[in-house]
């Protein structure tokens, strides 16, 4: 069984001081100890920095790239700096993410259970009230989400980054998250890259409260208008998710934006030329990302 000393968590923030000091607090509470703590500064200009500079956390090791490289590049770096630092295993996290006190020591037990066989194992992710966070359902195949939590453990081929556990040997095998997706469908990506070729799991007595500023499933349609810009990543990202999965992928991605075309034009919110126009933009300059995958050295 892998040594809680020998995991890394990796927590990535921007700008969300109060959700931060939530999931560093329930790090702490954790029932099992020791381990690193790496936290991705995106270049945070709240005053998370000098909040860290004043926090005595033991193992808390803080990294800033400069700016702002959203989740995935986020990830990707804290991932890189963590292998770095010499861990066999990392446990990632948004900073909103407040993992119950037993939510390692469960990974720790289902890690011992498979060892290399696996390729990720996953948490069960709650809304505040208590209910499923529906962002967060993993997926049995590319197209449905797991049917529930009553087992052990679940069968599943994509997962959130809000609590997400693997042995870095699965990242020298499989590489780094792609950077250049910055926000949205980097982790359906990277969990799908590994569940192509190993076992992944979804361990529900590992929990963890994903405390989201906006929940709900993310669709143009029905997002604030605040958010609508940062759309161009989801719809161009899974392109180069779902186009590996050949036509049934394609048709997926054709019914999906078809669907929230739809949508759009019935919302209330206006502006439904410039929502439409986000959507097929995305589309378009998804069919001609191709982005490398990065590998550790």
């Amino acid at each position: 069984m892998l040594d809680a000393r020998n995991v890394t968590a990796i927590v990535v923030t921007y700008n969300r001081l109060p959700l931060l000091k939530q999931c560093l607090a329930a790090l702490r509470a954790q029932t099992v100890q020791g381990f690193t703590v790496l936290l991705v500064d995106n270049a945070s200009t709240d005053g998370t920095a000098d909040y860290i500079k004043t926090l005595a956390m033991p193992g808390l090791v803080c990294r800033n790239p400069g700016e702002n490289l959203g989740g995935a590049g986020g990830f990707a770096y804290g991932i890189r700096a963590a292998a770095e630092l010499g861990c066999e295993a990392v446990w990632i996290m948004d900073d909103d993410t407040l993992p119950e006190p037993d939510a390692l020591a469960a990974l720790l037990a289902a890690d011992a259970a498979h060892g290399d066989d696996c390729g990720w194992l996953s948490s069960r992710a709650l809304a505040p009230d208590g209910t499923d966070q529906p962002m967060n359902l993993q997926r049995k195949t590319m197209y449905r989400d797991i049917d529930g939590f009553d087992v052990a453990e679940v069968p599943a081929v994509m997962a959130s980054f809000v609590s997400l556990f693997l042995r870095t040997e699965a990242v020298r095998q499989f590489g780094l998250p792609i950077a250049e997706f910055f926000i949205w469908s980097d982790d359906w990506e990277y969990t799908r890259r590994i569940s192509r070729a190993k076992p992944c799991y979804v361990i529900p007595a590992s929990r963890v409260v994903h405390a989201m500023q906006n929940p709900g499933v993310v669709n143009i349609a029905r997002d604030v208008p605040a958010r609508w810009a940062r759309y161009r990543y989801f719809y161009r990202n899974d392109v180069v998710l779902y186009r590996r999965e050949g036509l049934s992928g394609w048709l997926w991605l054709l019914a999906k934006d078809s669907w929230h075309t739809v949508q759009v034009l019935r919302d209330r919110q206006g502006c439904r030329a410039e929502r439409i126009k986000i959507i097929w933009k995305g589309f378009a300059a998804g069919v001609r990302f191709r982005p490398q995958i990065p590998y550790l050295p």
